[in-house]
């Protein structure tokens, strides 16, 4: 008897409280920290943007492993799969390039690269356009401006390359040399230039690309990622900004030698 009315009592006392309230305190306690979370991430609205090296100019010793057209492809699914806001690609060229915007329906920009006095025409097959550097955007692009760097090593001039988005974000990409990061090289000034050119943007700025270096370029007042946790050439892709709480992801690929770099972040207020 006395066991039934301790139940009937325990009964009752979670009656009381559920119809008054009290037993929900948890569960209002853990939305409100839920939405103090994202309170700052409602007033941000995210940016996220994809970098890839594709080895496209059918010159190189990677180009093999490309089995193209997959490797472009590859290129494309990647874009759709994380449905970036901008996508920076090096060693590309520009007739993939123009389909590769028109099978993902973003807007775009090329960079053409000098190679021996002249830009480089990509083979095998033919008729891929010419060889540089691309910058691709979900939003119309503004304005775009490229130029190359003061000094590059050997016969491939270097450049970097940045447009201006109706969103209000510059997206900047380039492809540094490949002599070594040691003070005076050619690498070394580059990335000293690259640096400025950032400061200079005067907006919310992103870059990304195939660095060749392991020391950060990155101005005062930008983050720094890499993909030094990468399967492959690690830790030579970089990606600075100066948008807020940034992320890197990385996603193996399977037909060019560098994998593919993922930053997402948010818009400062």
């Amino acid at each position: 008897m006395i066991s039934y009315v301790l139940t009937r009592l325990r009964v009752l006392l979670i009656g009381f409280l559920t119809a008054a309230g009290l037993l929900a305190l948890p569960a209002a306690a853990h939305a409100a920290d839920a939405a103090d979370v994202a309170a700052p991430r409602a007033g941000r609205p995210p940016y996220s943007l994809l970098q890839m090296n594709l080895c496209l100019s059918g010159y190189a010793g990677c180009f093999a492993g490309t089995q193209y057209p997959k490797v472009v492809d590859e290129a494309v699914e990647r874009i759709q799969a994380n449905d970036v806001n901008a996508v920076t690609l090096n060693e590309a060229c520009s007739g993939d390039v123009a389909a590769i915007a028109e099978r993902t329906g973003y807007h775009y920009r090329f960079a053409t690269v000098i190679y021996n006095g002249a830009p480089l025409a990509c083979k095998t097959p033919n008729g891929r356009g010419e060889f540089g550097n691309a910058v691709l955007t979900k939003e119309a692009i503004k304005a775009s401006e490229d130029a190359p760097y003061s000094v590059f090593s050997g016969v491939e001039q270097r450049r970097w390359l940045c447009v201006t988005t109706a969103r209000g974000v510059d997206v900047c990409g380039s492809h540094l040399s490949t002599d070594g990061e040691a003070e005076g090289s050619a690498n070394s000034v580059q990335c000293a230039e690259l640096g400025r050119v950032l400061a200079s943007r005067g907006r919310p700025t992103v870059f990304a690309g195939d660095v060749n270096r392991h020391g950060s370029c990155a101005p005062e007042g930008f983050w720094t990622l890499t993909d030094a946790e990468a399967t492959q050439a690690p830790g030579i892709q970089h990606a600075y900004g100066n948008l807020a709480s940034p992320v890197v992801e990385l996603e193996a690929t399977t037909y060019t030698d560098h994998d593919a770099l993922v930053v997402r972040a948010g818009l400062r207020k």
